[in-house]
């Protein structure tokens, strides 16, 4: 065995612990930080053929894995923009240069521009899905994710579309002789708050005329402006003949459409819920759209919707926070900031949303804490410790033994 391969093997060793000793107080100084993922150094034997009389010593090789899939503790919060994945999957965000990441760590508060970033300034990515559209995801990509912004939600006015009524009509009211028609002849009445394109209320009377038996003639106006006329179109009808049933008749229509003004889209109301049954008038509509005003607060549900509630009590869901995730994340890239990146040893990045494909659910008001255990990272330090100051006394051996070598000559 040669001298030189003791000092050699020494040298290894202790460069072997010190990777070791790294990981270690790398955990460490991260014990707090918020998402961050625990490094270990494992030790691989790197053996030299050897002759049959000697014995050459070879060296230790260190490779240092991440626990990224092992999830820590949970910390609930106060702010609802501080987020937390339950399960599988990481946050989408993104740089200042447009590149994107992968990280646990949820921290988020809105910049100077309403952007949702995280203590390390990366900006949290999402699905646009104002106004009741769909997010368009892309499985195996990064494509038509936006920067989540919640300033962009203030001040908005959205037209009223739709009112959705549940109505009961009085089959014991008097008929109204010809001709029926409000203001001044009607059985009925009501009213509806709507918006106008730049969130003006519009108020719109609904009037009501039984103008036979199950048969009904229903009018809206604006004031003393009628936005429907008397015809066909406004007539409803009753089938009383399936028992305890009192709805439209097949032939009936169920919905009214009328032009709000100041709206430019066609405002419908649905009425395939109302019924004549014996008891009161009673009308109640959910109707759409919504006046400007300021928002109060942001909240954020387990599929990852984040919907503004504005000062006025009216929510709108403005985006979907996307998740992804991939086939090995044990082996994704640690970048500068708490984030990862993926590779060839990763596998391709799969997006999707919170629930669904195998991805996790979000939960709003708490952060992940890393999942580093401090009393398994003093552990190891101490053995790390041992093993370097084992090594260096055969480091140190051999160089003794080399000195005898060399003296043997005086």
């Amino acid at each position: 065995m040669s001298l030189y391969g003791v000092m050699r093997t020494g040298v290894s060793g202790m460069n072997a612990q010190s990777n070791k000793l790294s990981t270690v107080s790398d955990n460490i100084a991260n014990v707090n930080t918020t998402g961050y993922k625990r490094a270990s150094t494992e030790f691989s034997s790197l053996i030299l053929k050897s002759g049959s009389g000697n014995y050459d010593s070879g060296a230790v090789e260190t490779t240092v894995r991440y626990a990224i899939s092992d999830a820590g503790n949970y910390q609930f919060t106060t702010s609802t923009t501080d987020l937390a994945v339950q399960g599988n999957g990481f946050f989408v965000v993104q740089d200042a240069n447009g590149n994107n990441f992968l990280t646990r760590a949820g921290a988020f508060v809105p910049d100077s521009t309403g952007n949702l970033v995280n203590s390390a300034g990366f900006q949290l990515m999402g699905y646009n899905v104002a106004n009741g559209a769909v997010p368009n995801t892309s499985a195996n990509g990064f494509g038509n994710l936006q920067v989540i912004n919640v300033n962009q939600m203030a001040l908005q006015a959205s037209p009223s579309t739709k009112a959705t009524v549940a109505a009961n009509l009085d089959p014991s009211a008097t008929a109204i002789a010809a001709p029926a028609g409000p203001p001044a002849n009607y059985t009925s009445k009501t009213s509806m708050v709507t918006y106008d394109n730049i969130g003006n209320a519009v108020t719109l009377d609904v009037y009501a005329a039984k103008t036979g038996a199950n048969t009904w003639d229903i009018q809206v106006y604006n004031g003393a402006t009628a936005l429907t006329t008397p015809g066909p179109t406004t007539t409803f009808t009753f089938d009383v003949t399936a028992v305890g049933k009192g709805a439209l008749a097949a032939a009936s229509p169920t919905s009214l459409s009328v032009a709000i003004p100041g709206g430019s889209a066609a405002f419908n109301i649905d009425l395939s819920a109302m019924t004549q049954v014996a008891s009161a008038f009673d009308f109640k509509a959910t109707v759409d759209g919504n006046a400007p005003s300021a928002v109060e607060k942001v909240n954020i549900d387990d599929k990852g919707v984040v919907t503004a509630v504005l000062k006025n009590g009216t929510e709108l869901p403005s985006f979907q926070i996307a998740l992804a995730t991939v086939p090995s994340p044990d082996h994704l890239t640690p970048e500068v900031g708490n984030v990862y990146s993926p590779n060839l040893d990763s596998g391709n990045v799969q997006v999707g949303i919170a629930g669904q494909g195998g991805l996790g659910t979000i939960q709003s008001g708490a952060l992940e804490d890393s999942n580093v255990d401090l009393a398994d990272e003093l552990t190891s330090m101490i053995e790390a410790q041992r093993g370097f100051t084992a090594n260096s006394k055969s480091f140190q051996t051999g160089a003794d033994l080399l000195d005898v070598v060399v003296n043997l000559k005086r």
